[in-house]
């Protein structure tokens, strides 16, 4: 696994996998000279239907022979992305994490109908602020 996100191009602009970068905003990597002849060498643009982006830890759903580059994401960058990378339900969820932070009423249910929803450990203290014990106590219990 590395540690960055990596754009790629799929044959099958209709298949489900990875975000369109134009759909997650802004992106800085997007205006390197690295990214712009990349893009130039496969005949794309920024706004291809084939060209897709995942965070690091899910690039190792690119199919093989998929022309590929790593490209280096800022915190905010990522967490669109995977926001935009998830499913519906758990985006949802996501989406309740980060309203958490503005009220700690129903803390713990909302950990655990985050934990029920497939929400990593981790993605929950980074979404919330919440201490890592909090959510290492809700898995236990």
């Amino acid at each position: 696994m590395t540690d960055d996100a990596c754009l790629f191009l799929l044959d099958d602009p209709s298949a489900p996998l990875g975000v369109a970068p134009a759909a997650v905003g802004d992106l800085a990597c997007m205006e390197t000279p690295a990214v712009r002849a990349w893009l130039d060498a496969q005949g794309s643009t920024p706004v291809s239907p084939h060209l897709r982006l995942l965070p690091p830890e899910e690039t190792a759903a690119i199919p093989e022979g998929a022309e590929r580059l790593p490209v280096p994401l800022g915190d905010e960058e990522l967490s669109r992305v995977r926001h935009l990378n998830a499913p519906q339900s758990l985006a949802r969820v996501e989406e309740e994490l980060l309203a958490f932070r503005d009220y700690a009423d129903g803390r713990d249910g909302l950990i655990a109908r985050a934990l029920a929803a497939g929400v990593a450990p981790h993605r929950i203290v980074e979404l919330t602020g919440v201490d890592p014990a909090t959510v290492t106590a809700a898995t236990s219990g």
